[in-house]
């Protein structure tokens, strides 16, 4: 990546969205300003300069704090590319919806990643899989002995959401049911050539496992 890519990146970056990154990444190492000022070789006060200023001012003062703060030049400039969702603010005036039963189904689509609530002790535990809509429930896949396998029968939860990042908005769906393993050898079959039944996690999962909805409830959250 040449000097000129990286002079129109600093010039591109918003000075307050990168300020606002050192000020997060700096409380979470547990860094004063003083301390950070230290560690990228600069005086307190020019470090104060810098975050008014924007990178384009300085990029090579920029390259020392994001070292002192252990983050690439483009984490710091652009925020990190695996960050989980709701890194900006919220919406100005957002408002909350409730969702009917028709639209959480909508929601959730045909097939996607939701997070399985299992009522384990000590404490209820939590586990992504990648489901399928089959019939108004929920389809997934999972090992026989895998940490995601409820058993036949019991109370779980299974949640599904999106967020946008972008306008600060999204929607929750959660599902209230009980688990029951799929041991029919033709229903297996059939929900095998289903679209998106093959586990992301990979491995032999051979335990499907249904849930149907005694209650499904959601929410959306928009802007005013």
């Amino acid at each position: 990546m040449n000097q000129n890519h990286h002079i129109d990146a600093a010039r591109q970056a918003d000075p307050a969205d990168v300020a606002r990154r050192i000020t997060e990444r700096r409380s979470q190492l547990g860094l004063s300003e003083e301390m950070l000022a230290n560690q990228a070789a600069m005086a307190p006060r020019y470090l104060q300069h810098l975050l008014a200023a924007g990178p384009a001012f300085d990029p090579a003062g920029f390259l020392r704090i994001a070292a002192a703060l252990r983050l690439t030049r483009q984490e710091l400039l652009e925020g990190r590319a695996d960050a989980p969702p709701g890194q900006p603010e919220a919406a100005r005036h957002p408002l909350l919806f409730h969702l009917t039963a028709a639209e959480c189904w909508e929601r959730i689509g045909t097939r996607g990643v939701g997070r399985i609530a299992l009522p384990v002790e000590p404490g209820p535990a939590v586990f992504p899989v990648n489901y399928t809509v089959d019939d108004a429930a929920v389809v997934f896949r999972t090992a026989t002995r895998s940490s995601a396998a409820p058993d036949d029968g019991a109370p779980v939860s299974f949640q599904v959401d999106r967020i946008d990042d972008h306008l600060s908005q999204g929607w929750s769906v959660l599902i209230l049911g009980e688990a029951q393993h799929v041991t029919d050898g033709d229903e297996v079959r059939r929900l095998s050539g289903l679209p998106g039944t093959t586990p992301w996690a990979g491995g032999d999962r051979p335990l499907w496992v249904r849930i149907r909805a005694d209650e499904i409830t959601g929410r959306r959250i928009g802007g005013g």
